[in-house]
């Protein structure tokens, strides 16, 4: 196989938050199984939020005690302050990931914080982090940030701003940093532009993207993200999620329409795609609602 390409799941978390139907602990830890049998390697499997604002995210520790630790596996949790990092170092999760957001809208949205008060919380919990290190099986931190092609609050967001805030993340030591398009207005060119901005700033750091498809455009930034030499893009089966701070956004990129198109150009996934396609149908009935992706309506080519 050629280029190895990195999907991260991240069904459990944000193709599960903005769901209408408020699956248990249990049947999410169920969704975490299958797709690690079909092959995901890292997955965000929980977020500690508040259940008032995320009803959907409830019981994170239970889902995290129902998946026993397995080597070459790991199962990130998304946090949004130092409350949400605490939770996380309790449950046990392999990686902590940090949300913040490149503009102010929505940051004071999302966690009330305007940008440099989230960069102050982010290097809170690396000077954490850093102190921490030393203990066996501290989990590692990387960051990701929200809005980098567009803000339903503050509008366009242009690639000085993403590079000023990738820099000062690197300046931190996060060697992970995640550039989202939350809200789905990205498109390919544009894609090219950031990314080479952020590699700019942040030169030694690995640049992690993450697609929504709202305006169908996200299979086409996934593209430009792999021509542009990123190695690592976040997928949700079925092609569920959104956000359910940020108005009009819908599912992420999915999972199955990725590693489909990936592998039919000659990249390597590490995905059974046959089993993620049966694991879109199965969290699609989960849901109450067929997934959306393509793949779990057509199925492969050629067909098994």
């Amino acid at each position: 196989m050629g280029r190895f390409i990195q999907v991260v799941e991240v069904g459990p978390r944000d193709g599960l938050q903005n769901e209408k139907t408020v699956l248990d602990p249990a049947v999410r830890a169920d969704l975490v199984r299958r797709l690690e049998a079909a092959g995901a390697k890292r997955i965000e499997a929980v977020s500690f939020v508040h259940p008032r604002y995320v009803p959907q995210m409830a019981g994170a520790e239970d889902v995290m005690a129902a998946l026993p630790h397995r080597p070459g596996r790991s199962r990130i949790g998304l946090v949004l302050n130092g409350k949400g990092y605490d939770r996380a170092l309790a449950a046990g999760v392999d990686e902590v990931n940090v949300s913040v957001s490149v503009t102010n809208g929505f940051g004071l949205k999302n966690q009330g914080l305007a940008v440099k008060d989230q960069l102050a919380m982010l290097g809170g919990i690396v000077a954490r982090r850093d102190d921490a290190e030393a203990i066996e099986g501290a989990p590692s931190l990387s960051a990701m940030i929200s809005c980098v092609w567009g803000c339903p609050f503050d509008g366009e967001v242009s690639a000085d701003q993403v590079a000023d805030m990738v820099g000062a993340i690197a300046q931190m030591g996060v060697h992970e940093i995640g550039l989202a398009d939350t809200i789905g207005a990205g498109d390919p060119w544009a894609v090219t532009t950031k990314v080479e901005a952020a590699r700019a700033a942040a030169p030694n750091a690995t640049l992690r993207l993450h697609f929504h498809d709202t305006r169908n455009t996200g299979l086409a930034n996934a593209y430009a993200a792999i021509e542009a030499g990123i190695d690592v893009l976040d997928a949700s089966v079925g092609g569920i999620g959104g956000c359910p701070f940020a108005p009009g956004a819908t599912g992420n990129i999915a999972t199955e329409d990725l590693v489909y198109m990936l592998e039919r150009g000659g990249y390597s996934t590490g995905y059974d795609l046959d089993a993620l396609i049966g694991t879109a149908r199965w969290i699609g009935q989960a849901i109450d609602r067929p997934a959306p992706s393509a793949l779990s309506r057509a199925g492969g080519f050629p067909r098994r």
